[in-house]
């Protein structure tokens, strides 16, 4: 009995009527082009990118990135770390907090690991303990032999996401020194992301929100500067802002993630003038099941995509009088507009948010040549699908 995967890998070269619904689709054509324009956005503002594989969770498509120019990738989760150094990754950082000294094992045993081969591994902190634990399992890996790592750590300043960070204040100074007092910790710099401001509509609006974000950033540069401890990177962005922080003089690097496939969500924001044109790259390919006089079922529920950012969108229906999307539960969409569509029609929906979206498929069917007319080019294994430790 074959598996899914192998009975995906059947499909490469034929035409995409073939694609069984539902399907979390690439348009690779499209992925590319935002692919080439987020690099040659990095190189006209000199700044560095590390995407954010937790949107796609798939170590090829870091591979990827990294080959157009990235300079790694962050993930959220320790258990996405480890996926992608096994995929061949070796430039990971590690946005979030670490505290179970379970977890922290792991993270100095794959610090270790990146260091023998040429790698390296990065994390952010936000309290003394945390500083602490991370010290203590880093010199326990140590003691256990091989390469004696060291690894990068940011201090998280709290810049108007309201989640974990510091106060940029005397806190977070006092942090830098702790870090500083561990021979396996090197201070590397400050994590600075605000994340709401990537879903504010008005292009003015995420302007202002980032105005502030750098001004907390500058107040605890002065700071750690003032000590006599240098900031080597400011760090964070995302794709709904990252033109503000490449031109704030106050960021090294951008996280930008959702660039790469876009989400309806995303469509929803004005384009700020200076932002490079991303398209929808990620879609969900969905059958039509059933037709009533009022509405039409298609075979996609939430089962199949992301629903906390709102509903997706017909990809044929946006002009007006097009067809709408409402919840129908688990495993089918409900469809209702002025023409609806026919039994057994083939339709493509615009996921509202592509991170989780991804994150409910084991497999992204790829293909180049378009939507209509294309063929599947590849088969991408969603590889840390499930990585949430």
């Amino acid at each position: 009995m074959r598996t899914p995967y192998e009975r995906l890998k059947k499909l490469v070269g034929r035409g995409v009527a073939e694609i069984d619904t539902p399907a979390a689709v690439v348009d690779l054509d499209a992925m590319h082009r935002n692919l080439n324009r987020m690099a040659e956005f990095a190189r006209k503002h000199g700044i560095r990118w590390r995407p954010h594989a937790k949107m796609h969770k798939s170590s090829a498509l870091a591979r990827l990135q990294m080959q157009a120019g990235a300079c790694g990738v962050c993930v959220q989760k320790t258990a996405e770390a480890e996926v992608m150094a096994a995929g061949g990754v070796h430039d990971i950082y590690i946005t979030n907090q670490v505290i179970a000294p379970v977890k922290l094992a792991r993270v100095a045993a794959l610090a270790h690991r990146l260091a023998a081969e040429g790698g390296r591994l990065s994390i952010a902190v936000d309290s003394g303990e945390g500083v602490h634990r991370l010290a203590q399992a880093m010199n326990q890996a140590r003691a256990a032999g091989g390469v004696p790592a060291v690894i990068d750590v940011f201090v998280e300043i709290d810049v108007g996401q309201g989640r974990c960070g510091l106060p940029p204040g005397p806190r977070a100074v006092a942090l830098v020194h702790e870090i500083r007092r561990h021979a396996p910790l090197r201070f590397a710099g400050l994590q600075a992301y605000h994340g709401g401001a990537q879903h504010l509509r008005a292009a003015l609006e995420r302007r202002e929100a980032i105005a502030a974000v750098v001004q907390k950033v500058q107040v605890a540069r002065k700071l750690i500067e003032a000590e006599g401890v240098p900031v080597p990177l400011v760090t964070g962005a995302g794709t709904g802002t990252l033109v503000c922080e490449a031109a704030s003089g106050a960021f090294g690097e951008v996280q930008a993630g959702s660039f790469l496939f876009m989400d309806a969500d995303y469509a929803a924001n004005e384009r700020d003038p200076a932002q490079p044109l991303f398209e929808q790259a990620l879609f969900v390919r969905t059958q039509v099941i059933s037709v009533a006089a009022t509405h039409a079922v298609c075979d996609a529920g939430h089962k199949s995509h992301s629903i906390d950012s709102g509903m997706p969108t017909v990809l044929a229906a946006r002009q007006p009088g097009g067809l709408s999307f409402r919840n129908g539960g688990d495993e089918h969409g409900i469809l209702v507009g002025p023409r609806l569509p026919a039994l057994g029609e083939h339709l493509w929906l615009i996921p509202g948010h592509c991170d989780p979206t991804v994150n409910l498929h084991d497999h992204l069917v790829a293909v180049s040549g378009g939507l209509a007319e294309g063929r599947i080019d590849r088969i991408l294994r969603v590889d840390a699908r499930g990585a949430s430790t």
